[in-house]
This record gives structure tokens, sequence and C-alpha cells, in this order.
């Protein structure tokens, strides 16, 4: 594939894109899988699904990965891969409520049991988007969202908080303070921004402590406002300390 932004992080999400479409051509959905025709879609949809890498229409990939019940989860995923991941990249997949709904559908489909091959291509576009769109002024999805998705796709934080950690430069900082705008609500309500089928408490505990050691020195020097910067300090406070603060929201 060919894209104007040559960026070390663009060629490698680019190539990440290039192995998907390798790594799964010619996969299926279970000749057995079934949808209802009243709810889905047609027997001539369904039908799609079981040959192999014929592109969907746009209205046909929404459907196929919204629907929640399918029999053999692992395989309609790995049918539709190379074309959701790529229509994931530029923007084009509109979840209902948060990107965290597509971080299940990985998730479901347990890809993390998948062959070994196959693992480590999800892997590494998982990894190569979310390096992408922490250098991308202007990305598709943005970062708090591919943040979701990666976080329920994989069951955990570390990996790209520790991505984001390392990325120092103004762009991933700029990034840091929008994320902490669309939380901070939610943090300071003790809840974790985005649904999740994981464990909350420790969720938003572990975002919570990282946000306290990495954004006030980082948002500084970004230019954040004196209120953000107080606001995040918050988080660290609890209970009575913490609502009597002429900051709280």
């Amino acid at each position: 594939m060919t894209n104007l932004d040559q960026t070390p992080a663009r060629l490698r999400l680019d190539t990440a894109l290039d192995s998907l479409a390798e790594v799964f051509r010619g996969m299926t959905a279970h000749p057995d899988e079934h949808n209802c025709e009243c709810h889905w879609g047609s027997a001539e949809d369904l039908a799609q699904l079981k040959v192999p890498d014929v592109e969907l229409d746009p209205d046909l990939l929404r459907r196929t990965w919204q629907a929640i019940d399918w029999s053999y989860k692992a395989s309609v995923l790995r049918r539709i891969l190379p074309q959701f991941a790529t229509a994931l990249t530029n923007g084009l997949i509109e979840p209902l409520f948060g990107m965290e709904e597509v971080g299940r559908i990985f998730h479901h489909a347990k890809w993390q049991q998948w062959p070994a091959e196959q693992a480590a291509a999800v892997q590494e576009f998982l990894h190569a988007w979310w390096a992408h769109t922490l250098t991308d002024p202007v990305p598709a999805v943005p970062a708090y969202e591919v943040f979701a998705l990666s976080a329920e796709a994989s069951a955990t934080l570390s990996p790209w908080l520790r991505t984001w950690e390392a990325q120092t430069h103004p762009t991933a900082d700029r990034h840091l303070a929008e994320a902490v705008t669309h939380w901070e609500y939610e943090l300071l309500g003790d809840r974790l921004p985005w649904d999740t089928w994981h464990n909350k408490e420790e969720t938003r505990a572990e975002l919570t402590v990282w946000l306290l050691s990495q954004t006030p020195a980082r948002l500084l020097a970004h230019g954040a406002p004196e209120a953000l910067l107080h606001r995040i300090r918050l988080l660290g406070l609890t209970g009575p300390d913490r609502w009597e603060d002429p900051h709280w929201p």
C-alpha cells in the first residue's frame, strides 16, 4: 500500500496492515456459521463471509463486526480482519458508544490464543496503530479512543502506557492533554472513562497512578492550563479532601 505520510510510524503501520492481508488471506467464516436473517442479514450476506478475500460493502462489514451472537467468533473476525483493520485506521468504523466496543470484538475472538503467526500479526497491528496515532497530529481516531480499544482487546493497560511514556514529543503530549480532558470527569468520580469487561477498579487505579506520575510535568511543558493540572492532582486525593477543593468539577 502507498501513503504520502512516510514517517517511520506510518511505514510500520502500513507494513502491519500488509502483514494482516498476507496472514489472513483465504480465511472464511466457519461452514456452520449462521445468523438471524431478520436482524443481521440475508443468506446471500452470510454466503459472502464463507468466500475468502471478497471485500464486503461497508454496511455488511458494519453488521458483521457489530453482531455479538456469532457461534464461531474467531473465524468471523479472521475473515474480515484485513478490511476491518484498514477501515479502523482510516476512521471509517463508528461504534455506537466508543472504540472499546471494537476492542471487545478482538477480546471475545480470543486472538491471543490463535496460531502464533496470526496472533503476532494482530499484536503488531495494534502496537503499530497505537504508535502511529501518538505521532500523528490529527489522527483519524482520537488517541484516547485507540487507547481504550487496545486496552480492551488485550485486557491490559501496561504496554500501551509504556509506549505513551516513551513518546515524549509534543504531539504525544498534546494527545495526552486531550485524553486527560476527555477522561477527567469520570476519573474524578472514581470511574473508568470507558466501559470495560475487565477489572474496572484495578484498571482505573492503574490509569490514575500513571496519570499522576506522568502528566503534570508533560502537560506543564505543553502549556496546559493550571486548572487542568490541578484537577489531575486531585486524582491523588480521596473523599472530602477532593470534594472540598474549589477546582472540583
